[in-house]
Parts: structure tokens; C-alpha cells; sequence
């Protein structure tokens, strides 16, 4: 079994709205949110193995008010209190607050020693590991491609400036207005070459040795788990990976912050969770997953529902 939360979000701040100005936002409320899944998860019997954390673990407001030290200290100590490892994928929030070569020097780096990393040029944060026998977890970076969290002048934000320009006309490339492929857009990113390429074999080692696979990453990568706004830039290039073998049984994310839910053509679960950040105080947004032969069973509290998922 192991935990799942997505967008904590945590910020000292009063509520605020979410970018269209309508979706209320309980910065400060999150953090108790997150103590409550805490102590939820640390009471389940069996014990859990891990917990998976989808991205976005502090707000962006606190790089404006220069609390972002003080806030990743507060949401890795709530986390630190599980008697299990939390591996933590990087969302745009995180660059908002920090350079990437400044995460990799946080709790929010979790490659696990003995853990096999991903391509290492520019702290790519992706690597897998097995929690046990027949079953592997990979962590993908969905912001290898982007314009956050780089250096101006390396040749990844280059590169990425130049994708992102050419598929987005607009003055602001937060603004998706107009877009053929809406998702390219600047909170959003994508996977390298390399990275896809090092995904590919790692899938291939699980088909050769049968091991059922989960893939994590802040951003879906199927439109039917999405809005159209809120995917991957290259999300379609990852799905070919995943559906050029038999081994993946489910792709989680995070991002959006209304959750999403499908089963692709190739038997893929998409489970994208819903946001803490935009979640009322009395309820709660966070899940256990329990793994079995045929199947993994979600027991969801507050917003995320239960779900049973068959592979």
C-alpha cells in the first residue's frame, strides 16, 4: 500500500483565487490538510510502504514574500513525520520558488540511494525503484522541457523558449487563448529526448522481467484525465512510450487541480488527484493505494473518490 497527494500548495497567506479569479484557494489551510493525511496514513494497518507526493508542494506566492525556505521546511517536516520514504515529483510551482539546481540541494530531491536515476544532464528528477518483488514505480520530471527553473542562458532553456514560442503567439505565455495545442503553455512542460529514451528502456527491462509498472509525474499525459490546457506540452510522445509495452498499469498525476479519471485504449489507468490547495478545510484530499495481483484499489478521502483499477 502507499499514499497519494497532489498541490498542496502551501503558502502563510490568506485565501486567495485561483488565475481565472473564481477558484478559492486556502494557502495556509493546507498544511493542516496535510498533517491530517499524516496522521492518517502513518495509523494504516498494514503499514504503508511509501507515499508518492505529485508535485507542487509550496506556492508560488512564497517566493514574492521570501518564504520559500520557511514553507518546503514546514511541508518536509509534516512529511518527515511518516516512518516511510515520500518520493516527490517536481511541479511548476516548485520553479516558481526555486532554480532546479537548487531543488536538487532539498528534501524534495527523493532519488533514493540504490535508485536508478535518470539522465543526469540538468538534474533531470526522474528515476525508478522497485518497493517490491514484480512491481516498479518510475518518477518522471515533466519539466525537463521548460523555461522554469533554468538558467536563462543554458541551451535547455534555449531550446524550450523556442518550443514554447513557436507553438504560442501570445505576449503572455501563460495564455492559452487561441491555441491549437493549448498545453503550450509557460506553467506547463515536457519531457526530453533523452529522458523518453531512458523511459523506453526501463519499460522494456519490466516487460522482460513481468514487473507491473506505475508512472508518476506532475502532469497528465491523456487528454480524457485532463482538460485540454493542462497536459504535458509533448504528452503524446510519452503515451507511445507507455503503450509500445505491457507493463504500465497506471499513470498518476497531479496539476489539475479538479482531478480527472480514464482507462486509455492500451488498459493504462489515468488517475490525475485532486488539488489539497483548492480544497475546504473540513474536507480533505489525499489517498491510499492498496496493491494486489490483478488490480490496485484507491481509498480516497474528502475529494478523491474510491476507485478500483483492474490490469
Amino acid at each position: 500500500a502507499f499514499g497519494v497527494i497532489a498541490d498542496i500548495q502551501y503558502a502563510d497567506a490568506e485565501d486567495g483565487y485561483d488565475f481565472s479569479g473564481y477558484r478559492r484557494r486556502y494557502y495556509r489551510q493546507s498544511l493542516g490538510l496535510l498533517r491530517d493525511a499524516v496522521e492518517a496514513w502513518a495509523a494504516e494497518r498494514p503499514p504503508l510502504t511509501f507515499v508518492l507526493q505529485l508535485g507542487d508542494s509550496i506556492d508560488g506566492l512564497n517566493a514574492r514574500s521570501g518564504e520559500a525556505e520557511s514553507a518546503l521546511e514546514q511541508v518536509l517536516a509534516v512529511l518527515g513525520r511518516l516512518p516511510v520514504p515520500v518520493h516527490h515529483t517536481w511541479g511548476n510551482h516548485e520553479f516558481y520558488n526555486f532554480s532546479r539546481a537548487h531543488l536538487v540541494r532539498t528534501g524534495l530531491n527523493s532519488c533514493p540511494a540504490g535508485a536508478t536515476a535518470g539522465p543526469s544532464a540538468g538534474h533531470c528528477q526522474a528515476y525508478h525503484f522497485s518497493p517490491a518483488a514484480g512491481f516498479r514505480i518510475v518518477v518522471l520530471d515533466a519539466y525537463d522541457l521548460s523555461i522554469l527553473g533554468r538558467e536563462l542562458d543554458s541551451p535547455c532553456y534555449q531550446e524550450s523558449l523556442r518550443l514554447l514560442r513557436e507553438k504560442n503567439p501570445n505576449n503572455n505565455l501563460n495564455s492559452p487563448t487561441g491555441l491549437e495545442e493549448p498545453q503550450f503553455v509557460e506553467f506547463n512542460g515536457g519531457f526530453s529526448q533523452a529522458q523518453l529514451d531512458w523511459f523506453n528502456e526501463v519499460l522494456k527491462f519490466s516487460d522482460e522481467n513481468q514487473e507491473k509498472v506505475v508512472v508518476m509525474g506532475h502532469l497528465p499525459i491523456h487528454p480524457d484525465a485532463s482538460d485540454r490546457v493542462c497536459l504535458a506540452w509533448n504528452y503524446k510522445d510519452a503515451l507511445s512510450v507507455i503503450h509500445s509495452h505491457r507493463c504500465v498499469v497506471c499513470f498518476l498525476a497531479g496539476h489539475l487541480h479538479d482531478g480527472g479519471y480514464c482507462l486509455d485504449s492500451h488498459g493504462v489507468h489515468h488517475l490525475t488527484l485532486e488539488g489539497v490547495i483548492e480544497t475546504p478545510p473540513e474536507s480533505n484530499a489525499f489517498g491510499t493505494i492498496y496493491v494486489y495481483e490483478d488490480k490496485m484499489i484507491l481509498k480516497g478521502r474528502g475529494r478523491i473518490s474510491d476507485r478500483v483499477m483492474y490490469f
